[in-house]
C-alpha cells in the first residue's frame, strides 16, 4: 500500500440504482471493503431512480454501518439514470468522482486501475471501454454489431477519442464533472454521451481504459423503442453540441 503522503485525494463513488434491493447491500459492502484495502478515503453516494421494490429501504439500512461516509437518496418516480447520476453529483464532496453500476458487473477493484491511469496519461477523465482490445466481456454478437454500428455513428459525429461511451465504470476530476453538469439535460439513454461530448467541447482530456466484465445477471434483449430513443437522443445532442457545449 502506498504511504499517506502518496495517497490520492477522495473518491466519490456514485451507484445509480433501480430495482436492484437484492443486491444493493451487498454491493455497497463489497465497494467499501475494496476501497478500504486499497487506503483510499472515500464516500459512497446512493441514488435511487424511483425503484418500485425496496431499493432504497435496503440501502439506507447501511447508514449506521458507513455513518457519513455514505449518502442514500431518490426520485420518488423513474426519470432515468442520467438524471439520478447528475443530482448525485452535488453531493459528492471528493476530488474525484467515479460512476460505478449497482450490480457490479465491473468490479470496483479496477478503480485504482483507472486513478493510476489518469495520473500516468495526465488525464482528466478516464472512462472504461468494452471496445478495448485489452477489455474482457462476454457479449452476444448481435450485441455487439449494433454497439459497432452505433459507436461509427458516433465518431462521425463527435469526433470523441472513445470507442466506448456507454460502459458503467468512469472516472472523474470531479472539478471537470461540476463544471459542465449544468449544461445536460439528457435524462436516460445517451446521458453519457452528452456528458463526454460536453467535457471534450472544453478541451478536457478523455482517455479509455480496458474493463473486465463478470456478467451477473441474464442478458435481455434491447427494445426497438429504447433504440429508437437513444438515436434521437443523439441526434439532439449533436444538434445541441454547435451551441450549448
Amino acid at each position: 500500500m502506498s504511504s499517506a503522503k502518496n495517497m490520492p485525494g477522495k473518491f466519490s463513488i456514485i451507484i445509480p440504482a433501480f430495482n436492484e434491493a437484492s443486491r444493493i447491500a451487498a454491493s455497497i459492502e463489497e465497494v467499501a471493503r475494496t476501497l478500504d484495502h486499497f487506503g483510499y478515503d472515500w464516500q459512497i453516494i446512493v441514488f435511487d431512480d424511483g425503484s418500485t421494490d425496496h431499493t432504497f429501504e435496503a440501502a439506507q439500512k447501511l447508514l449506521g454501518q458507513y455513518s457519513r461516509q455514505l449518502i442514500v437518496q431518490r426520485h420518488e418516480r423513474n426519470v432515468g439514470k442520467g438524471s439520478s447520476l447528475k443530482k448525485a453529483v452535488a453531493y459528492a464532496d471528493g476530488e474525484y468522482i467515479v460512476f460505478l453500476d449497482a450490480d457490479l458487473e465491473l468490479h470496483p477493484g479496477q478503480i485504482k486501475g483507472f486513478y493510476e491511469l489518469l495520473c500516468l496519461r495526465d488525464a482528466d477523465v478516464v472512462i472504461g471501454s468494452k471496445q478495448h482490445p485489452k477489455s474482457c466481456v462476454e457479449s452476444p454478437t448481435t450485441r455487439k454489431w449494433m454497439s459497432f454500428v452505433y459507436y461509427a455513428l458516433v465518431r462521425l459525429l463527435f469526433r470523441l477519442p472513445c470507442r466506448d461511451t456507454q460502459t458503467g465504470l468512469k472516472f472523474f476530476k470531479a472539478k471537470v464533472l461540476r463544471e459542465v453538469a449544468p449544461y445536460l439535460t439528457v435524462q436516460r439513454f445517451a446521458f453519457d454521451l452528452e456528458l463526454l461530448v460536453a467535457i471534450h467541447a472544453r478541451g478536457y482530456k478523455i482517455v479509455e481504459a480496458p474493463v473486465v466484465v463478470s456478467i451477473k445477471r441474464a442478458k435481455r434483449r434491447i427494445p426497438l423503442t429504447d433504440v429508437i430513443a437513444i438515436f434521437f437522443d443523439t441526434l439532439a445532442i449533436w444538434g445541441r453540441s454547435f451551441f450549448n457545449f
